[in-house]
């Protein structure tokens, strides 16, 4: 019974990461990151969202642990937490593209079979 606890725990921690996932401009915020850390002015910019829309994620980023901030005076710095996020994005990434593929690949044969 303690197994499936511990089972179901992590599950719904995994879910929860993966949730930190689910928004398209986290995902740009990490790849942003990854590339170089960034403040808030920065990633506006170079990403082209508003400061409320980068704040709130950020937000959301560091309340789970996935960025860092480096506070320089009244520049706040943010950084990528852990660099597996975007080993684990570029393998979403890499199976989202083979499904693509793969229904790409069906729509022809059923095309040539029409």
């Amino acid at each position: 019974m303690l197994f499936q606890s511990l089972t179901h725990e992590i599950s719904q921690l995994e879910a929860n990461l993966c949730s930190e996932f689910a928004d398209p401009t986290r995902i740009l915020i990490l790849y942003a990151l990854n590339a170089q850390p960034r403040n808030v002015t920065e990633l506006t910019h170079d990403l082209g969202i508003t400061q409320p829309t980068a704040s709130r994620h950020l937000k959301v980023l560091r309340d789970h642990m996935l960025v860092h901030t480096n506070r320089q005076g009244s520049c706040i710095t943010y950084e990528l937490a852990d660099r597996r996020l975007i080993e684990a994005l570029d393998i979403l990434r890499a199976v989202l593209r083979d499904t693509i593929t793969v229904k790409a690949n069906l729509i022809a044969e059923a095309r040539v079979r029409a």
